[in-house]
């Protein structure tokens, strides 16, 4: 055997056998058949979301300044300006994810010639494949929310990490095209013994509550949601009605949602689309919206 001519043959017959062996190249990804998407880390696939869980704008009571300020920054993204990560934190049932949701509508009902954003849910548990997400998306075209409902993290917890390098500070960041929207009920992500326990136990107290404090520096936008008081929840539970055909004397309405709040133990928005889906039921009356 001709070791000469031989080997060029072998050595393509082992680049094929290599090549059929090896993973196909990554499709491209296509985000502009529907307007919402579940991220679902394995395989690497964004689901498409047939119809957004929202509600519109004009139904969130009390929270007229969150939504102001959450709007004008998505608006400013949409148009390709600068704009900031945002944390909507605070007391539940307030309306935080609804507003999130309700903003992405009203700003792709504007902008629909343009495609409009699209809105990719990232679960809480998911953190950590942020950045394979990111690789993901980066070269695609169309503009996207990141979004985490209820983000926070325990003790022990270091994914974190990984958020705070993609939010601001690592060697990629994340693309122009992409912003990060997350609501949670702390303000800074992490639970206050966990961060007393880091104060009270490092060798510089300070350094070590920067550390946990820090993540939530790395939004922008803060915007915190506190709880409602009596005359800010009938006027939730009035617009609902309203806005439902829920045919009530407006006396009447008031004392039943109040008795409602009592059982509760609680106002809040949530509270509110509660009543108002146990009023609808008992008035015959059939409903279609999202819960606060």
């Amino acid at each position: 055997m001709n070791d000469t001519t031989e080997l060029p043959r072998l050595l393509a017959r082992i680049a094929d056998a290599l090549e059929r062996l090896a993973p196909p190249p990554p499709a491209a990804t296509d985000i502009a058949g529907a307007d919402a998407f579940v991220w679902q880390p394995d395989p690497g696939l964004l689901a498409p979301v047939p119809v957004v869980n929202a509600v519109g704008l004009k139904l969130l009571h009390g929270v007229e300044r969150q939504r102001d300020q959450l709007l004008e920054n998505t608006r400013r993204f949409a148009r390709g300006l600068p704009a900031n990560n945002a944390l909507l934190w605070g007391a539940r049932g307030m309306g935080k994810s609804s507003l999130v949701k309700a903003v992405h509508a009203a700003v792709n009902a504007e902008a629909r010639a343009s495609g409009g954003l699209a809105l990719i849910e990232i679960h809480r548990e998911d953190i950590r494949t942020l950045p394979a997400l990111l690789a993901v998306l980066r070269g695609v075209n169309r503009r996207a929310i990141l979004f985490c409902d209820d983000l926070s993290f325990d003790a022990g917890e270091t994914d974190y990490k990984s958020l705070k390098a993609v939010l601001e500070g690592g060697v990629e960041g994340r693309p122009e095209t992409v912003i990060f929207y997350a609501t949670s009920n702390r303000r800074h992500l992490l639970p206050r013994d966990m961060i007393d326990n880091e104060r009270s136990s490092a060798i510089n107290p300070g350094e070590a509550v920067e550390e946990k404090v820090s993540l939530s520096d790395r939004f922008g936008l803060w915007l915190g949601f506190h709880h409602c008081d009596q005359a800010t929840y009938f006027a939730m539970v009035e617009g609902y009605a309203a806005a439902f055909g829920l045919d009530v004397p407006p006396d009447e309405l008031k004392r039943q949602a109040a008795e409602w709040s009592v059982t509760r133990g609680s106002r809040s928005g949530r509270v509110a689309w509660q009543f108002v889906q146990d009023l609808a039921g008992r008035l015959g009356v059939a409903i279609r919206a999202s819960p606060v």
